[in-house]
């Protein structure tokens, strides 16, 4: 059996006891010897925390518990370091959401301008945990589940010497929901980016099923966390793919600006209220499992995603996973060093993806093209602190696009995130 130690910044999360939940289920071949839960918020490290160690002891676990905030001791001994921070926690997050609706934008943590400013938070925060790793433990592998996933691996992977993949719940989601309705004996092809995805076929004894579905009205479920305006079913032939939720955000442009700006309460809000009361569940020392309330958070099958990945590498088990990992290849109309979201064959030591062949989708080739670089100007701006190349990126970018409702929008949320953004004011 293999024994690991796991190091989990941003424990303070809700998620995290889901996580414990997963390395338990999985303890028959995957031992967990040495758990730190490593957070800046102590009340929320110590709540979560306390959930999660008995969680363990519930079960019957020898695994050694560790809390601190302290970034460096958090990462001695670790073999894998898995990233789930917010910066500037939900009170950014309520900003991200709300100041773009007064410019009739998309408010929204992951797309738009509201997602282009969580990254900018964020990368220099995933930048300094991938700087301490490379001192102290330059052998463990970071799981980065921080949001916007794809936007901070696209980072990692380019700019720091750490070895990273990205995660998502967003395809077991949509796995399993094609199986549901067809069965699991399904080969099922996934193509794209971070929260822009699609399955692109569903092969089923040996014939395609796309059509088939459209044709009997197969409608894709939304995340927990997404309203749902719904596809059009002209609008899936036409794509010829079944997209992910947040693919709403772009085909159902004005519905879903008119939905935010009429919704009394922010998403962030609703999550506020969630939280809070998931933490007065957790502090009660008689709770050692995960309520359900947690699934209204949006981040459903989180720890099997994370468990199935970090297994596949301690183990070598060469299963099939869809991650975040650098294209190289894979895609002939993406560039090598392109973050793209595809399956993947994952092995202790190799991660080889799975070859899409004959791909001549040019809907969604063009529109992965242009979000990417609208991916890789962010990135630019987050490191560099540059807001020429921050325009160029919101300019690009589908949901914003506009240069004076990007401009002014820009500035408005730069100062209110001035804190958390020292590559823009020198400090």
């Amino acid at each position: 059996m293999k024994e690991i130690n796991v190091t989990v910044i941003g424990s303070g999360s809700t998620y995290c006891p889901e996580l414990v939940d997963g390395f338990l289920k999985a303890a028959d071949h995957l031992k967990v010897k040495r758990l730190v839960l490593m957070d800046i918020d102590e009340r929320k490290r110590v709540i979560v925390g306390g959930l999660c160690e008995r969680m363990l002891k519930a079960a019957g676990s020898d695994c050694e518990v560790v809390m601190t905030d302290d970034l460096d001791a958090s990462l001695k001994g670790a073999d894998f370091v898995v990233t789930q921070i917010r910066v500037g926690k939900l009170w950014a997050r309520y900003h991200d959401e709300t100041i773009p609706l007064k410019y009739d934008l998309i408010g929204q943590e992951t797309t738009g301008i509201g997602g282009f400013f969580k990254a900018l938070r964020t990368i220099p925060v995933i930048g300094h945990i991938a700087e301490r790793m490379e001192v102290i433990c330059p052998g463990a592998v970071l799981i980065n589940f921080t949001n916007p996933s794809g936007i901070v691996t696209e980072f990692l992977q380019n700019h720091t010497k750490i070895r990273s993949v990205g995660l998502c719940n967003v395809p077991i989601d949509m796995y399993d929901d094609i199986k549901e309705n067809l069965g699991d004996d399904v080969k099922i092809t996934y193509v794209g980016l971070n929260h822009l995805s699609w399955v692109i076929s569903v092969i089923k004894d040996g014939e395609e099923c796309i059509d088939r579905m459209f044709d009997e009205g197969f409608a894709p479920k939304t995340m927990a966390n997404i309203h749902d305006d719904g596809f059009d079913l002209d609008c899936l032939r036409a794509v010829r793919g079944i997209p992910s939720s947040y693919l709403q955000y772009f085909y159902s442009r004005e519905a879903k600006l008119a939905y935010l700006k009429r919704e009394p309460r922010s998403r962030a809000e609703n999550c506020m209220e969630i939280e809070e009361k998931l933490l007065k569940i957790y502090a009660d020392p008689s709770v050692t499992k995960t309520p359900e309330l947690l699934g209204k958070r949006g981040g459903h099958k989180y720890s099997l995603v994370a468990v199935n990945l970090i297994d596949a590498i301690a183990n070598d088990l060469r299963t099939e996973q869809v991650i975040d990992i650098r294209n190289n290849g894979t895609l002939d109309f993406m560039a090598d060093d392109d973050v793209v979201e595809i399956a993947a064959y994952v092995g202790s030591d190799k991660i080889t993806p799975v070859t899409v062949p004959h791909f001549e989708n040019e809907h969604i080739k063009g529109l992965m093209r242009i979000v990417k670089a609208y991916e890789k100007l962010t990135v630019k701006a987050a490191v560099d602190g540059d807001d020429e190349a921050a325009l160029n990126a919101l300019m690009l970018n589908p949901l914003v696009g506009d240069y004076k409702k990007a401009k002014a929008c820009y500035e408005e949320m730069k100062i209110v995130n001035a804190e958390y953004l020292p590559q823009f004011f020198g400090f």
